[in-house]
């Protein structure tokens, strides 16, 4: 099984923060789109499945919640797609190498927030609303149970959760670059997502269909997306940003130089 050094790694998701930062702008949004949906799809599978786990088994509802919502990640990273938690790494780290400009990198996050917002309420609206598959009984019963956590925590500590879930997310995404085979490439993304969905991490491209899946059901109202959106943003921009990208960027400024 292959895989890169540290090293390799600042060398390789720099290059990939450029190729974010230079993609046409229709571009940048519809494989937002994409992403948007894939990390929707992967959560609404994740309420599918833990709904249907029995309460006697305890908190394996969340263990294996946390397992399938990985689907989403791989098609991000597998099939092709921009998302933003990944970006909130790379391409800072590509500014740091110097290698974007401070509006690439504006442009870029501002272009996939819109791009995973919309196909994120895509698949909560179609999917879970007018084919209905978090609208009922256990699905329903779970979705409102995850959505009551995420916005029932405040400001700061949604803060905090978004920094460790996109710490983690970054993480996942910056060991795939340097996967240098399938299974490299599935283990890489497979163990830090599936840590931050079991400790209840906020995600915001995951609760851009996990909330508007609520209002959509009734169950909250847009005020309540909006007063989540705000400090998860914040969290995951400070988890991806700081925490990785900057972290790795102080570490091997010198690699940086020479190879990128």
């Amino acid at each position: 099984m292959g895989y890169a050094k540290p090293e390799q790694l600042a060398a390789l998701s720099v290059q990939a923060g450029e190729k974010k930062a230079n993609q046409p702008l229709p571009a940048q949004i519809l494989l937002g789109f994409a992403a948007g949906a894939f990390i929707a799809i992967g959560f609404l599978l994740a309420i599918k499945v833990s709904a249907g786990v029995p309460a006697s088994w305890g908190g394996m509802n969340g263990v294996i919640g946390a397992a399938v919502f990985l689907l989403g990640l791989i098609l991000c990273l597998g099939a092709g797609g921009e998302l933003l938690t990944g970006n909130m790494m790379a391409v800072p780290l590509a500014w740091f190498a110097g290698k974007v400009s401070l509006r690439q990198w504006v442009s870029n996050w501002l272009a996939i927030t819109i791009g995973n917002f919309a196909g994120a309420l895509f698949v909560a609206y179609v999917f879970g609303h007018l084919v209905g598959l978090t609208e009922h009984g256990a699905a329903l019963a779970r979705m409102t149970d995850l959505s009551s956590g995420k916005l029932e925590e405040s400001f700061f500590v949604a803060l905090l959760s978004g920094i460790g879930c996109n710490w983690l997310v970054s993480l996942a995404v910056w060991m795939a670059y340097g996967a240098k085979d399938g299974a490299g490439f599935a283990i890489a993304i497979w163990f830090p997502t599936m840590a931050f969905v079991a400790l209840g991490f906020q995600h915001v491209v995951a609760n851009m269909f996990l909330i508007p899946a609520t209002i959509f059901a009734g169950q909250a109202d847009w005020l309540d997306w909006l007063s989540n959106f705000i400090p998860v943003y914040l969290g995951n921009a400070i988890g991806g940003c700081v925490f990785v990208g900057g972290l790795y960027a102080l570490v091997y400024a010198r690699t940086l130089k020479e190879k990128v």
